[in-house]
């Protein structure tokens, strides 16, 4: 028996949301057409954000979006971590602009938890990874 609404579910969620892993995969693979955007303000993004990424926050996207971010580009929204619904508002209001858009689960929290290189006010730093949220044999959950 196939459990045809879970299938629809789960099928969505990969569709529109992504992880930290998957993320850093694709930058470092230099993905063609993507773009990850922080919709975090001034001061969070002045704190520390992805290498690469661009600075929009949510409020701004309609106006701004079009200069940004190249149409067809394939989006990627983030904002502090789990605790925040910043990046969901955020890839709605791409969706609505006619971008394909994914969510990264975790935010800039796990992005740094997991490891992953962040910029700073100080440049570029990396801390160890979080053993709460990444293997120490791996940046990977090898899921």
């Amino acid at each position: 028996m196939t459990n045809t609404a879970a299938i629809a579910h789960f099928t969505g969620r990969l569709r529109f949301e992504t992880d930290v892993s998957d993320v850093h995969a694709a930058l470092e693979a230099g993905t063609p057409g993507y773009v990850v955007v922080d919709s975090r303000g001034e001061q969070a993004w002045s704190q520390g954000h992805l290498p690469g990424a661009v600075h929009l926050p949510t409020a701004r996207i309609a106006a701004r979006a079009a200069e940004v971010v190249p149409a067809g580009a394939q989006v990627v929204t983030y904002c502090w971590g789990p605790g925040c619904n910043g990046a969901t508002r955020a890839a709605l209001e791409f969706a609505k602009l006619g971008y394909q858009v994914q969510e990264m689960l975790g935010g800039y929290e796990y992005w740094v938890r997991e490891g992953f290189t962040f910029v700073s006010p100080a440049g570029p730093q990396r801390r160890p990874a979080d053993e709460l949220t990444a293997p120490r044999w791996a940046v990977s959950c090898d899921c």
